[in-house]
């Protein structure tokens, strides 16, 4: 037998390790900024919680791994963070409200393979729970654009509301909200299909010539988010419609920053659950060019009906949230060249016959708080700077009969070239960058 991985996964060591570990290094420091605490959940889910019609809906569904055990009990490995986080909420009644949540884990989902797409992927969740006022929503619209800011990755946040979505709906098709589901499931794939095919498939599915050319009208507009907003104002006739488009204004003009937030009237996010503001980040500008990848970065929403019909007790559980795509976020750094790191180590220390003083002086600059590797293998000079130069190690340290008697040790930076004979403190505060 062969050894290999399954397809539509992936085995991460050392550059693509470190820069992972680096990406969520950075995703953990804002959302703990924004006051959000870790949780975390099996990866293994009963299937009657993953299949409840108030969970993803049939699309996902239909991409769940599903397996027994061996009492015959039927179980599936999770398509997100959210339905455990509901089921969780749901087993939990007494948790204390806002509930601000965080967690990163691996989701498996056995759909179609391509650039950007695999079955075991990373998400990065966060949640408010128990906030009604689109407060909540503008933060985590906020968050999103300070982890990318962090990143330094430009992107562009669409936005749109499910109610207002409904009400363009039933302006334009006369169809109302408890049948809309299916015409919003053909809509989501305007980005990725084209008008055109969104067209056929709405035909397909009954929806008039005249009601899908006055649909695809609305919900294309151009101009800036308020000549929008003001477009479908006009045009808006029932109820749910115009709160859904109240709550997206009040979104929008919160938001500290919306430079890069634009309203999509188009904007439907298939998943079920959705039932006000919904968004999605992709690339924007030069990292789009060089990364070449279309799918969104983040994306997320609100569900203020999923955790209470979860719970079943009849209280309410407003909820918002976004999901952040680890493994995507990751190829688009490893594309446009960010890291170029194999190892934590910050100095490489080279003894020169001296063995035992190398290893000492290593473990003194671990004390210090200076990641630090050693040469065991008793290599040339020359062959040690070439390994810490491939393995983007920034510093070498030497140490040689010369230093030992001194009580010092000569640091080389690695891309400079400069070297210093220096104590060890001192030498632990250059490496350190203090």
């Amino acid at each position: 037998m062969k050894p290999e991985r399954a397809r539509g996964t992936r085995d991460f060591a050392g550059r693509e390790a470190l820069l992972r570990q680096e990406i969520v290094a950075t995703l953990r420091k804002v959302f703990e900024l924004y006051g959000y605490s870790p949780l975390e959940t099996p990866i293994l889910e009963k299937f009657e919680t993953l299949a409840s019609k108030y969970a993803g809906g049939a699309e996902i569904l239909k991409e769940t791994f599903k397996l027994t055990d061996q009492g015959g009990r039927e179980l599936g490995l999770r398509y997100d963070l959210t339905v455990p986080m509901c089921r969780f909420i749901a087993t939990n009644p007494n948790l204390k409200m806002p509930f601000k949540r965080y967690q990163i884990g691996s989701v498996f989902r056995d759909g179609p393979l391509k650039i950007g797409r695999y079955r075991e992927f990373a998400q990065c969740d966060v949640d408010i729970v128990g906030v009604k006022s689109m407060a909540a929503d503008t933060e985590v619209v906020e968050t999103a654009q300070s982890v990318f800011e962090r990143l330094k990755l430009g992107i562009k946040i669409r936005v749109n509301n499910r109610k207002l979505l409904n009400g363009i709906i039933a302006a334009a098709a006369g169809i109302k909200t408890d049948k809309a589901e299916t015409i919003i499931l053909t809509l989501d794939k305007l980005e990725k299909q084209g008008k055109a095919a969104v067209e056929k498939e709405l035909e397909e599915k009954g929806v008039a010539a005249a009601a899908i050319r006055r649909l695809m009208e609305l919900i294309t507009a151009n101009g800036s988010n308020s000549e929008k907003l003001q477009k479908l104002e006009r045009e808006i006739n029932d109820n749910e419609g115009k709160k859904g488009l109240a709550e997206l204004r009040q979104v929008l003009e919160s938001l500290e920053d919306d430079t890069n937030v634009s309203f999509d009237p188009s904007l439907a996010r298939g998943l079920a659950y959705y039932t006000g503001t919904v968004f999605e980040a992709f690339l924007d500008g030069n990292e789009k060019k060089l990364a070449g990848i279309k799918s969104a970065v983040a994306a997320g929403g609100r569900y203020d009906e999923m955790i209470g019909n979860f719970v079943g007790s009849g209280r309410e559980y407003p909820a918002v949230g976004i999901s952040f795509g680890l493994d995507i976020i990751q190829d688009i750094l490893t594309t446009t060249g960010s890291n170029a790191k194999t190892t934590a180590a910050a100095v490489y220390v080279i003894p020169i016959k001296v063995e035992a003083e190398g290893k000492k002086i290593a473990g003194q600059l671990r004390k210090l708080g200076v990641n630090a590797d050693v040469d065991m293998s008793n290599r040339d000079i020359k062959r040690n700077l070439e390994y810490a130069a491939a393995a983007g190690i920034p510093y070498a340290a030497f140490i040689g009969e010369k230093e030992v008697k001194e009580g010092k040790i000569r640091v080389r930076d690695m891309a400079s070239g400069a070297e210093k004979l220096v104590a060890l403190a001192e030498a632990a505060n250059i490496i350190k960058g203090n």
